[in-house]
């Protein structure tokens, strides 16, 4: 097994991230934690890459913070010890929910704490049926991180996130998507390959418009309805002024199936 703890490959228009610890759960230590913060603001600024593949190495997803190394840091105190969120979990989850390109999480197994907010920092999730997930912060003795408070709640709604935080439950894969998680689930074995496949159908689609489309999504619930509506107009007219839109209405009227570069 290769012992670096990220890796990245790049096929054509897509990048795939994988950690690469399997063999502790891919638990998030510091090497791991700072080569997944390193590739995923490599692969966010690489305009050749259109579509991104979040993927673990191994039967599961991320178990979230390494304890073991936790308990140690927590030997010089809990500033210290959690200076690891600013540093190394808000980084990585503000990349990915705001790089200009879609993501897609592979999650083939357990994905709790950290891992969950990683998934849930994607724009589209591909799970392994039976796939266990939760939040398991309050287990410990602590909230959560990774984005959780904004993602868990817009996927599932303010209740249930807060039932799923305050005890601690863990829930399925299925469940997860029936309560309006994004995502799908299919064969463990067909996981990564499902993932690959989605983020090969992005890559071939308007980039522009999908950067867009995630900026408005993201920026939304702190505006009025005016700003909104005027955000949208002005992506409307950035997106319009692309050679993608251009050529996409001239194909509509042409009965032809649009061609998209992302220019």
């Amino acid at each position: 097994m290769n012992d670096t703890p990220v890796l990245v490959d790049r096929e054509a228009a897509v990048a795939t991230i994988t950690l690469n610890h399997p063999e502790q759960r891919n638990a998030l230590d510091r090497d791991t934690k700072e080569a997944l913060r390193d590739a995923v603001a490599s692969v966010a600024g690489d305009r050749r890459v259109r579509a991104v593949v979040l993927a673990a190495a191994g039967p599961t997803f991320c178990v979230g913070q390494d304890l073991g190394e936790h308990a140690t840091a927590l030997a010089g105190g809990a500033e210290a010890a959690f200076a690891t969120v600013r540093k190394h979990y808000s980084p990585i989850v503000r990349d990915l929910m705001t790089m200009p390109k879609p993501v897609v999480a592979a999650v083939g197994g357990a994905c709790v704490g950290a891992g969950l907010g990683l998934a849930l920092a994607c724009d589209y999730r591909v799970f392994a049926t039976g796939a266990k997930l939760g939040t398991a912060f309050t287990a410990i003795g602590l909230t959560f991180d990774s984005g959780l408070s904004v993602t868990l709640a817009r996927a599932v709604g303010e209740s249930r996130a807060r039932e799923l935080i305050l005890f601690g439950r863990t829930f399925t894969a299925e469940q997860g998507v029936d309560w309006g998680i994004a995502g799908e689930v299919v064969a463990p074995e067909d996981v990564l390959a499902r993932a690959g496949e989605l983020a090969g159908q992005l890559a071939q689609g308007p980039t522009t418009a999908y950067a867009d489309t995630k900026r408005l999504l993201a920026e939304a619930p702190g505006r009025s309805l005016e700003d909104c509506l005027e955000a949208e107009a002005a992506a409307q007219t950035r997106c319009g002024r692309t050679e993608d839109h251009a050529n996409a209405v001239a194909a509509f009227i042409g009965r032809e199936k649009p061609t998209f570069t992302g220019a």
